[in-house]
């Protein structure tokens, strides 16, 4: 029996494959559940929610800025660098997290090492500079990524959390919501909700739990330019201006209201303002190496803190509590030291209001891209970033905490050689005002606790460094008067 093979003519077409476009090889963003869309949304969101450091570390590195930088400068130099490494952090990383100066930071640069070490603003970006080539070598020889995956995963679970009520606190803070008063905070002037830019935060929130609750796409991100709106239409009505002493009910961080022109060419007289080795000269060495000490465990722990908290609010962690691309958002988030000191503007981090655009959906780099890009478009018109006063940007933040907040369900309560590391760290974030002292914390309660167990075969080498690191970081004080 002959067996006749059907000919090319009578043979089924194949089906010639579809090559994925270059953002699908990029960023991989059907395999995580995304769109394009979602992704831009996520990064106009995050943009927003970070567009006050702009402002802010202008007016805090502006106190001790030499002679021929302006606030203007520093605030453009700060756009260039969060652009650039925000897109390096997408495309690189393929993370959602954008960086820029790091808060904190930069109050260190100006109150400690300027005017409380005495030493030039050069000087102290030199400085910012090492710190970060030193945080990049513990990065390329693997040893930060290995610190990060020793930390247990409730630990992990509740640094998420901790976060979470912490950017609640920064938002509601930025807002003018909850102030300084009788009591060390308190509800608004003297425990009331009062004045306009309190009702366009109210506004705004509310008007973001309602299209959340209605699963409208977008809810973060029409919740702060609808408020964005109205309070530029209640600054054109009142002249409100800023917020004072004399004027409690003004605007917070940024007045939303166009006093110049739109567009401008930046300056960017911060670059090259930079001393590589003054700093080691004029000042005590042990001063200069406590202080590298201290900026390097306020970033290392930082960015940690961040990524898992971006990465779990992402649904992108494994089984271990881990991010994926673990080293490249940590190089990444290192170099920002680097170029943040050759920019003069302080060591750039990861930023946790990035959690802001994960709960509009970003899942992707491609989220951190877009910010990036928006970052470097700030550089040319200021004066329109300026008109997103903290009343609306903030009411990102403090809705975001609350989709961080949903994971305190992972935590075992009923153990407490689990649960009372686990509610320290939570706490103190807020209370501290820092995620390094909640992480801190944490870490040493954790390591007594097993200690007095007698369960020392649980305890990874590095959380008996980590620990020990951060009782040297919590006595730096006595230490640096020791040897002063």
């Amino acid at each position: 029996m002959r067996v006749t093979t059907p000919s090319s003519a009578t043979r089924s077409p194949q089906q010639t494959p579809v090559s994925p476009s270059w953002l699908e090889q990029t960023f991989k963003i059907t395999e995580r559940g995304s769109t394009v869309g979602q992704e831009i949304r996520g990064g106009l969101v995050t943009f927003f929610a970070m567009a006050y450091i702009l402002v802010v570390n202008a007016s805090i590195l502006g106190l001790v800025a030499p002679e021929g930088v302006s606030t203007a400068a520093i605030a453009a130099g700060t756009a260039l660098v969060a652009g650039v490494m925000s897109i390096l952090m997408g495309v690189v990383a393929n993370f959602p997290l954008a960086l820029a100066a790091g808060m904190g930071l930069n109050a260190m640069v100006t109150f400690t090492l300027v005017m409380g070490m005495g030493l030039t603003y050069g000087e102290a970006m030199g400085l910012i500079f090492w710190e970060g080539v030193l945080i990049t070598v513990l990065v390329m020889t693997g040893f930060r990524e290995a610190v990060f995956k020793a930390v247990p995963g409730q630990l992990k679970i509740a640094i998420s959390v901790g976060i979470g009520l912490f950017i609640a606190f920064i938002g509601l803070l930025n807002a003018g919501i909850i102030r300084p008063g009788g009591t060390p905070v308190q509800l608004g002037i003297e425990g009331s909700l009062d004045g306009w830019p309190a009702f366009v935060f109210v506004f705004g929130l509310l008007l973001t739990i309602v299209l959340y609750v209605r699963k409208v796409n977008g809810a973060v991100l029409i919740g702060i330019i609808a408020s964005t709106v109205l309070a530029v239409i209640v600054e054109a009505v009142t002249k409100l201006g800023p917020m004072s002493e004399e004027n409690p009910t003004g605007w917070g961080l940024n007045v939303p209201a166009v006093t110049e022109s739109p567009i401008a060419i930046p300056d960017l007289s911060t670059f090259g303002q930079i001393d590589f080795f003054g700093a080691f000269v004029n000042a005590p060495i042990v001063s200069v190496v406590l202080v590298i000490f201290s900026l390097l465990l306020a970033d290392f722990f930082d960015t940690m803190g961040t990524m898992v908290a971006i990465g779990a609010e992402a649904n992108l962690l494994d089984e271990h509590g881990n991010p994926p691309n673990s080293r490249n958002i940590l190089l990444i988030d290192s170099l920002g030291a680097v170029f943040g000191g050759l920019g003069g503007v302080s060591s750039n981090t990861s930023y946790v209001e990035s959690s802001a655009g994960v709960g509009e959906g970003a899942r992707t780099g491609l989220a951190a891209v877009t910010t990036g890009v928006l970052f470097l478009a700030s550089m040319f018109i200021a004066p329109i970033v300026e008109i997103v006063p903290s009343e609306a940007a903030s009411t990102a933040l403090v809705f975001v905490g609350f989709l961080m907040m949903t994971q305190v369900a992972g935590i075992n309560w009923k153990d407490p050689e689990n649960a009372i590391p686990a509610y320290l760290t939570i706490a103190m974030m807020p209370f501290a005002y820092s995620i390094t002292v909640g992480i801190g914390v944490g870490f040493i309660v954790w390591w007594v606790i097993k200690l007095a167990k007698g369960k020392l075969a649980q305890i990874h080498p590095l959380m008996w460094v980590s620990a020990i690191l951060f009782i040297i970081y919590f006595t730096l004080g006595p230490i640096m008067r020791l040897f002063a």
